[in-house]
């Protein structure tokens, strides 16, 4: 059954914006939210006002921003708070600062914000920005964790970088930079994308899942080498969808681009390669902590018979390259699974994908497989978009059309879900 998929946006979002310097980078969000076909609705405290103007995000909100002032407006209907907390399928504080935060740790309710999300009972994502001695007080940590132990509250991480309050340049020498800033608009979006999905579900806390991403590249001579164009992407998405889902993850990668390594979290395990036998090694040394593994990292196939360690002229090169084997990584991992180990792999394919890739679900034991066709215009390698079709090995099958690798990620864990 193919299912053609809507943007995952498209749904009634409210952004709470409290008082912070990083309260400039939620006019991305909102922007993208809002071309992307969301109805987002926008709070901003009176704290908030003093960094970013009701005006500017009302223009992109195409909606008009409420403010303390509407809030203590006397009403011909219902109280506003009450109708903007049912109206919400979605709450983004971005940023929350501290004083925000104590306010929903200990359920107060002075201002409307506050009130609203008492009002709610949809998702709330809390996206914290502060100085990092703010951000690293025991009674901040502690209102922290308070909020994020209910269930309907989830938090983004703090990232390391050059805060707004941080020394000047000529005085930071072997001066760390740490934590407080607030996570980027790209990061942002896709945690709310995962959790218009899931409705705000951790099914995978307490999982491992070590995923592995993109090409790997086999060397002729320092600067040659046979490769594919994988950029990582669907690997990552995978890792984000897990990582929002709950799960500790683990993730091989072979060379992606920085800015793309950027959306995963600190705490995430990163594990850099470039090699086909620099990723089996990895996998395999970190294959029996996992209960879910996820090969989406195109490996390569074969390997140049020798390799120079020097730079080959152009007139030394060979007209005909010997080539030998690489490691099948999937193969080995599908002979020493153990139950309850979960074991997913990615077939990418041209012309007619099914059979192939249920060849390759019964040769190397797989739980799973994801059959991609790589030579339709918007799926595969490099695009942000994705076409797959899900099969396990009982027989069921499910197909995906047009969608984000990120909802084609949710999609898989999905079918796992189903599968165990």
């Amino acid at each position: 059954m193919k299912q053609i998929l809507p943007s995952p946006f498209q749904r009634k979002i409210l952004i709470a914006i409290s008082g912070g310097i990083a309260a400039y980078k939620i006019c991305e969000v909102i922007s993208t939210l809002a071309k992307a076909g969301a109805e987002v609705r926008a709070i901003l405290t009176d704290s908030a006002q003093q960094f970013i103007t009701p005006l500017t995000i009302a223009t992109l909100c195409r909606h008009h921003a409420y403010t303390d002032a509407d809030f203590w407006q006397p009403t011909h209907g219902r109280p506003l708070h009450i109708q903007l907390g049912e109206w919400a399928e979605l709450v983004v504080i971005a940023p929350i600062t501290a004083n925000t935060l104590a306010k929903i740790a200990t359920g107060m309710a002075d201002n409307l914000l506050t009130n609203t999300i008492l009002a709610s009972s949809c998702p709330v994502l809390l996206v914290p920005a502060m100085n990092r001695q703010m951000w690293q007080q025991n009674i901040v940590q502690q209102n922290w964790q308070n909020v994020l132990s209910h269930e309907r509250f989830h938090g983004m991480a703090t990232v390391a970088g050059i805060l707004a309050c941080d020394l000047p340049l000529k005085e930071r020498e072997d001066w760390q930079v740490g934590s407080g800033r607030m996570a980027e608009p790209k990061q942002i979006l896709a945690h709310i994308e995962s959790l218009l999905h899931t409705g705000g579900k951790r099914d995978l806390v307490g999982k491992r899942v070590l995923v592995s991403a993109g090409g790997t590249r086999e060397h002729l001579d320092p600067v040659r080498f046979i490769g594919n164009p994988s950029t990582g992407k669907m690997g990552l998405a995978v890792a984000q969808a897990a990582i929002h889902r709950g799960a500790t993850v683990m993730f091989v990668h072979a060379p992606i681009k920085t800015e793309l390594l950027t959306l995963l979290p600190d705490e995430v395990e990163g594990v850099s390669v470039t090699s086909a036998e620099q990723m089996r090694q990895a996998m395999l040394e970190r294959f029996s902590q996992a209960d879910i593994t996820v090969m989406v990292a195109a490996v390569g196939d074969v390997q140049p018979a020798q390799y120079y360690d020097y730079k080959l002229s152009k007139g030394d090169l060979p007209t005909a390259i010997p080539l030998k084997q690489c490691a099948d990584i999937l193969a080995e991992l599908g002979k020493i699974k153990q139950p309850p180990q979960f074991l997913v792999g990615f077939a990418a394919q041209t012309g007619e994908i099914l059979t192939p890739a249920l060849q390759k679900l019964e040769a190397k034991n797989l739980d799973i497989i994801v059959a991609n066709p790589v030579d339709q215009v918007n799926a595969g390698f490099g695009s942000d978009t994705n076409t797959a079709t899900l099969m396990n090995k009982r027989g069921k099958q499910v197909d995906f059309v047009g969608c984000s690798k990120l909802k084609l990620a949710h999609h898989l864990f999905d079918f796992i879900e189903i599968d165990n």
